[in-house]
């Protein structure tokens, strides 16, 4: 049976797209990311995601309450504000969460901008197949 698995970050914008991105692609399981608030894919999440290859621009922002019904096995909170703001999810998934930086948040030139997107993004990728080994999901 596929793990059902939750990413989830305040906006559903960054982050947890790029978690959502390399879940997927590097699993079975049926994933799912959400926000405590919605604020749309961000482009540039999409862009770094396709230069290393992976598709992102079908992904939709949702809000966590969309999830309400869904039975989790596991819960990755990919900042603090979430994790802090995370409604209770009477299920029985382990909860996990790492603070990673907000790269919507980076300032400076375009270049400076897109490099901390890829920054991020590389130590997301990390944290998901250290993850999904660790783990042993499929």
């Amino acid at each position: 049976m596929k793990s059902n698995i939750l990413v989830l970050c305040t906006g559903n914008s960054c982050r947890s797209q790029l978690a959502h991105g390399y879940l997927s692609t590097l699993t079975d399981a049926n994933i799912y990311s959400a926000g405590v608030e919605t604020h749309g894919v961000n482009p540039k999440a999409i862009e770094v995601m396709k230069e290393d290859g992976i598709d992102i621009s079908h992904h939709t922002s949702n809000h966590i309450d969309e999830y309400a019904d869904v039975n989790f096995d596991y819960v990755i909170t990919v900042c603090d504000n979430a994790k802090e703001r995370c409604p209770y999810f009477p299920t029985k998934a382990q909860k996990f969460h790492y603070n990673f930086p907000d790269p919507a948040k980076a300032t400076g030139s375009e270049e400076e901008v897109k490099a901390e997107f890829i920054r991020v993004r590389e130590m997301i990728k990390d944290y998901i197949s250290s993850f999904i080994k660790e783990n042993q999901i499929n």
